[in-house]
């Protein structure tokens, strides 16, 4: 009787404890909450958010580029995408421009930093555009987004760029009917090689680079050797396109939502050479979490058409809509940018073309897509997949792609 006393006393304390707990912690929020406390705003930086541009004179097609660097504190960030103009019928489209218009919502938002990050967007273009550069503004502070702090639109590099710490680069040039493939690679050494040297000049040294503009790892590549102040491990391009593409497939062939399929692998480069591969790949199930190749029981489609179509989705896009992907190509930015600050799921990882540290066999000294995870700011390639014989010939094949490609880059600045 005693005990059973002296037991009802003790749960009585806990009760007590976690009621003064639970209304401690209430009195504490309501604080924040007169107090108003919030995150310092973040400054994105987008450009060539303008769009569509039909009144840009003709020789304009021979494309602007942007050099822009990317600032960060403890408190502020601004971002960057870098943009290019492309000659169609109908006049001038800004396809990268289309990225960006598709992107500043997404980052006034919070997709990119989260729901709970107020943002400034700066936004930067041509002197064309700059009229439909200031209709972008418009917008947005017509659709009053609560966390969109503050809206700057200009044609001044130096005032966009000032002091950034992420810089998205969209912008390069694009291979043109009778061009050869030296003449491309030499346009895009250029671009980035004057790109390096601004962000060199303006960036903060800890800034982080997402190259967008293809030939993507190699353009990563030269830029990472002409700002050699900004750290390897910033300097990234973006195959988090193909990483959600694969998954695209796999949940429509499974018919599951895409949440429930993790781990593809996109290997290499962001080109038709790039190996998706799902052997690591898990879905979840009725039955608990199974291996897709299990949950699929279909080796031939995923060794063949699943392979062709991820590789071949880009082209599959411009043939259906006369335009280059926009919509998801801005939304794998944001994830790419999103998972690397603010980290990955545990168990989870993703695909961004990183500087290669020779891990996998994979050469040191090219840019090269693996499976990441993220954790404070930093990526790490996951280690100890196996790899079988099928794997290592397409991991191998992309990587004698941009060994050539990197030698061909190098032959464009003699």
């Amino acid at each position: 009787m005693e005990m059973e006393q002296e037991h009802i006393i003790l749960l009585q304390k806990i009760l007590v404890l976690l009621f003064s707990v639970t209304l401690f912690w209430k009195i504490i929020k309501h604080m924040c909450g007169l107090l108003n406390i919030e995150k310092e705003p973040v400054t994105v930086l987008v450009t060539g958010a303008a769009g569509k541009l039909e009144s840009v004179v003709i020789f304009l097609s021979s494309f602007f580029h942007y050099q822009i660097p990317a600032l960060h504190t403890d408190t502020y960030v601004q971002i960057i995408i870098n943009s290019k103009l492309l000659c169609s019928s109908k006049g001038l489209f800004s396809s990268t421009g289309q990225i960006g218009y598709a992107l500043v919502p997404m980052i006034a938002r919070g997709m990119m930093l989260g729901p709970d990050q107020p943002v400034i967007i700066h936004m930067l273009d041509i002197e064309p555009a700059a009229e439909a550069l200031n209709g972008v503004k418009m917008e947005l502070i017509d659709a009053a987004f609560p966390l969109l702090k503050g809206v700057v639109a200009t044609t001044d590099v130096v005032e966009a760029c000032q002091g950034v710490n992420i810089a998205v680069m969209v912008g390069g040039f694009p291979r043109k009917e009778g061009m050869e493939r030296k003449d491309v690679m030499s346009k895009n050494v250029s671009i980035y090689k004057a790109q390096a040297s601004a962000l060199g000049q303006h960036a903060a040294p800890d800034c982080k680079v997402l190259v967008v503009a293809n030939p993507a790892n190699t353009n990563a590549l030269i830029l990472k050797e002409f700002a050699p102040s900004i750290p390897e491990k910033n300097i990234t391009c973006l195959t988090r396109l193909d990483h959600n593409r694969a998954l695209g497939q796999i949940s429509e062939k499974l018919d599951v939502h895409v949440s429930e399929v993790k781990n593809v692998i996109i290997w290499g480069n962001h080109s038709s050479t790039q190996y998706p591969d799902v052997n690591h790949a898990t879905v979840k199930t009725t039955d608990g979490e199974k291996s897709v190749r299990v949950a699929l029981a279909n080796d031939n489609w995923l060794n063949t058409e699943f392979i062709t179509t991820v590789q071949q989705r880009g082209a599959a896009i411009i043939k259906a809509r006369k335009l280059s992907s926009a919509l998801s190509a801005a939304s794998a930015a944001c994830d790419h940018i999103r998972d690397w600050v603010l980290g990955t799921p545990k168990g989870k990882w993703v695909s961004m073309g990183v500087y290669s540290d020779g891990s996998y066999g994979i050469q040191p000294g090219i840019v090269y897509s693996f499976p990441v995870t993220c954790e404070k700011g930093q990526w790490s390639i996951v280690k100890g997949l196996k790899i079988d014989e099928f794997s290592r010939e397409k991991m191998d094949a992309t990587a004698k792609e941009l060994m050539e490609e990197k030698t061909l880059a190098y032959s464009c600045l003699d």
